[in-house]
């Protein structure tokens, strides 16, 4: 085994692989799923360099999610709408600080819910509790609008209070698109991003970058761009770091990540077929000669 940066290691067999990746580094910012983003990195013929560029923290408040409960078990919300998994359960969590779970899950499961996508669906699932749509892929806030307008009689919004279950930032659009459909919109926010304790090794990414390190550099958030280039901002390092992302493969998880890329001037070679982590890591892998011939060819730069 050998280091790499950013702490994991990689074996001497995959050091050797030369299909898929064909041993170029690999940077992604992957935290909760860091060790398997390595990984699958490894797996396709990699060299990753795993820096954590995120951590979930519970919002200073808990007022939001206690008020959503009160609310809730007194019947005042047609429907709720669930963002994210992790929120989905730190929300049944504080729940539990007004009435027992099982008094929360059987309000909820009298409320129309409405999933974006499948993670949020599966929290639901072990609460019990039935999912009346689940938002299709990619699931962003288009989708969660588009979804609701196709099925305005099962879920229907019109002067009907709706709660939504926000995470990191808050989705803007989606609560504009819901107001403007007559809806009451209560957002429920409970948790933020944050930058992770240790951001030596997102510290270590922006050097590497810099030094032309990386070839090819993955996102799965847009939050972990965001990020990224908040640690270069502490050396006024942003426009080095984002020319240096322009001449790096770039692969995206979905339309809200490609996008913000797309804001910074950054081009996206690999946007997967399915927002999922490991159809992003097979994708670039298999077109790497390509994508490496065409990007040579767009930035006319050598490393």
């Amino acid at each position: 085994m050998r280091s790499i940066p950013g702490g994991l290691e990689i074996s001497d067999e995959m050091h050797g692989r030369r299909e898929g990746f064909r041993g170029l580094r690999v940077l992604a910012l992957e935290s909760r799923r860091a060790r398997e983003m390595a990984q699958l990195i490894e797996k396709h013929g990699g060299h990753p360099f795993v820096a954590p560029a995120t951590q979930e923290v519970a919002t200073d408040s808990s007022a939001e999610a206690l008020n959503f409960t009160s609310d809730l078990l007194e019947g005042r919300f047609s429907a709720v709408i669930f963002l994210t998994g992790v929120g989905t359960r730190i929300l049944a969590q504080h729940a539990q600080r007004v009435c027992p779970r099982e008094q929360f899950v059987a309000a909820l499961s009298g409320t129309l819910v409405v999933a974006r996508g499948p993670k949020p669906a599966a929290a639901l699932r072990e609460l019990g509790v039935p999912v009346t749509l689940t938002v299709p892929e990619p699931n962003t806030w288009r989708e969660i609008l588009q979804t609701l307008d196709q099925n305005r009689d099962l879920v229907p919004l019109r002067n009907r209070r709706v709660a939504v279950q926000e995470y990191g930032v808050s989705s803007s659009d989606l609560l504009h698109g819901l107001s403007e459909r007559g809806a009451e919109v209560v957002a429920v926010r409970v948790y933020q991003w944050a930058l992770p304790d240790d951001v030596a090794p997102l510290e270590a990414a922006v050097q590497a970058l810099l030094r032309h390190e990386i070839d090819v550099v993955l996102f799965t958030a847009s939050v972990q761009f965001q990020h990224l280039l908040q640690i270069a901002d502490r050396t006024n390092l942003r426009p080095e770091v984002i020319a240096a992302l322009a001449q790096t493969l770039v692969g995206s998880i979905g339309p809200v990540t490609s996008s913000e890329l797309r804001r910074h001037g950054i081009a996206v070679d690999v946007e997967p077929i399915h927002p999922k982590m490991g159809f992003l890591v097979k994708e670039i892998a298999e077109r790497i000669p390509e994508l490496l011939l065409r990007k040579r060819q767009s930035t006319s730069l050598g490393r």
